[in-house]
């Protein structure tokens, strides 16, 4: 281990492995916890505060019903919620109750939805009110034989509750009718308020979650996280910020989606495993709650996606000063490449640390983060993190080692990579060989140790039989001062085979055409890397949060083909 590069760069105070591994869950961490400090706040929610001692409780008794109503150890549980507090209650009572908890992102169509649950057939469905009727509407054709639906006004504070009944849950689709064979959330609380915890074995080898991965680039896949993985990423990434993040008492803004790994095994489990209090953000987008949510609770480690923070700074209340970002001691950003000027806006505005890291749902988020308090190499995505080995393969047959600064496949090996994909074997061997998780990902590591970016191996553009990588264009684009945010693609050429094709957003007030785009580009790359063709739109889409749908752009170009469009 002590040959690694990235190791002599790691902060002081930051160990270098993490052996011997507990033999725990989460589980037996938030137990501890528990115990410790039983009336401290776990979570806040628009005002309502979820203690140790209540959590715990709560989520035993869920588990006792879950147990009740027929799931088994093994059995997959899905979970259609926002973050709240019945989404974290869920997964430990789904974990007490030995099942497998599947979170959905629940603005999933019918059509995916159905996807997802046949795809883990699963058991039961915790749902949201104002998605109860998707799931009715497919039940039919999946394995689904519970249904438990809640209210989100279940957790709010009496005023807003009251509130949001008079105003908001009637229209907003909160008031629902419950089928006869289905179950409210809080009636199966109350039924089982006094029930023990369900004696049921939970071990560290066992499968907690499937995250579902490859929705941008393919078919999604489910991803099996083991209970002694999550546990791994959370002490990774718990270890690396703790020269800065203080236990107990500093707060955690759980911004990212608990749907994503980002969320669920790397913000929420570093959190847990710092004792940290942590404030539920349903809704990402809407920047507004999050501004005042800072202003309240004044969190110290918040994760996002770039959009995320620009949304932040130029929100009108902390332009104006109302709210300052003063409390922001470290934030992260992943999904989407964060450009230097977003980076120093920031740590200037907060004092605090932006820092870039990289990992994907098979390492159940632990891989690599820049240092919080040593050197952020521009365009760097950071080190590895304790016990995560990298290597650079070339990127044609995988097999030889490529040498520092040289670009290939980035393949990691750590002890928090995923089981493998459930029910999918072959995929499940085309990314793990020989304990090597290869990622399809582009780059490098430098002389240092430093990870750095630069395309999804599928992505590669062949314009003319020269390789262009989307990530080096996008950059030059975004360094135009017109440019608020663009992406890159081949698309069919009859002239070139494949072509790069440029999607762009321009700042609100700020024009420029094509071909000023197109000379910037020029001045800093090839000229076959310069956008053939340049398309102007209002907006760009993104999944929920925040990293833009490459995958969507090239459907609707392919869509396009033989009818007019709108190249420049």
């Amino acid at each position: 281990m002590d040959n690694y590069s990235w190791l002599k760069n790691y902060d002081e105070g930051v160990p270098r492995t993490l052996e011997p591994y507990p033999k725990t869950t989460m589980i037996d961490v938030v137990d501890e916890s528990a115990k410790a400090k039983p009336y401290r706040a776990m979570f806040y929610f628009k005002g309502y505060r979820l203690l140790y001692d209540d959590f715990v409780r709560q989520s035993d008794a869920l588990a006792a019903g879950l147990v009740a109503l027929g799931i088994k150890k093994g059995d997959r549980v899905a979970l259609l919620l926002p973050n709240s507090p019945q989404m974290v209650l869920a997964f430990q009572g789904i974990w007490k109750a030995g099942a497998i908890a599947v979170p959905i992102n629940p603005l999933f169509t019918e059509h995916e939805l159905m996807y997802a649950l046949t795809e883990v057939d699963a058991a039961a469905v915790i749902v949201l009110n104002p998605f109860y009727q998707a799931v009715k509407n497919i039940q039919k054709d999946t394995t689904v034989r519970i249904v438990i639906a809640t209210n989100i006004k279940e957790y709010l504070p009496a005023h807003l509750g009251l509130l949001f009944t008079l105003a908001r849950e009637k229209k907003e689709g909160y008031r629902i009718s419950l089928q006869k064979a289905d179950v409210w959330f809080q009636e199966l609380l109350r039924q089982h308020k006094n029930d023990r915890r369900p004696d049921i074995e939970v071990r560290p080898e066992d499968a907690a979650v499937i995250l579902f991965s490859g929705g941008t680039a393919g078919t999604p896949k489910g991803a099996v996280g083991t209970h002694g993985a999550l546990i791994m990423t959370a002490m990774q990434i718990n270890a690396w910020l703790s020269p800065v993040l203080e236990q107990w008492e500093d707060r955690v803004a759980l911004t990212m989606p608990l749907f994503d790994v980002f969320g669920c095994a790397g913000a929420l489990g570093a959190a847990m495993v710092n004792h940290s209090s942590c404030i539920l953000i349903p809704d990402p987008r809407d920047i507004t709650d999050v501004v005042k949510s800072i202003r309240k609770y004044k969190p110290a480690f918040m994760p996002g996606v770039p959009t995320f923070y620009i949304g932040i700074m130029n929100h009108p209340m902390v332009k104006s000063g109302k709210v300052r970002l003063s409390s922001m001691k470290i934030c992260m950003v992943g999904a989407a490449p964060l450009m230097v000027e977003t980076k120093r806006k920031f740590e200037s505005m907060t004092g605090g640390r932006l820092m870039e890291g990289y990992a994907m749902t098979e390492t159940m988020q632990g891989a690599t983060i820049n240092p919080v308090l040593g050197f952020n190499k521009d365009g760097s995505v950071g080190l590895p993190l304790p016990d995560v080995v990298i290597k650079i393969v070339d990127s044609e047959t995988g097999r030889k080692s490529m040498e520092a600064g040289e670009l290939g496949e980035i393949c990691f090996k750590a002890p928090n990579l995923m089981k493998g994909y459930w029910n999918r074997p072959r995929e499940t061997d085309d990314m793990l060989r020989k304990g090597w998780l290869y990622s399809g990902d582009i780059g490098y590591l430098d002389s240092d140790g430093y990870l750095f970016l630069h395309s999804r191996k599928k992505d590669i553009i062949k314009a003319s039989g020269s390789q262009v990588w989307p990530h080096e264009v996008e950059e030059i684009l975004n360094e135009h001062p017109a440019v608020m945010e663009a992406i890159v693609a081949g698309v069919p050429d009859q002239y070139q085979g494949e072509a790069v094709k440029a999607w762009v957003v321009l700042n609100a007030g700020m024009s420029c055409t094509a071909d000023e785009l197109r000379e910037h580009c020029r001045s800093k790359l090839s000229a076959y890397k310069v956008p053939r063709y340049i398309e102007f739109k209002n907006s760009l889409p993104k999944t929920q949060i925040g990293k833009i749908l490459r995958r969507v752009l090239i459907e609707e170009e392919t869509g396009k083909q033989g009818g007019e469009t709108n190249h420049t």
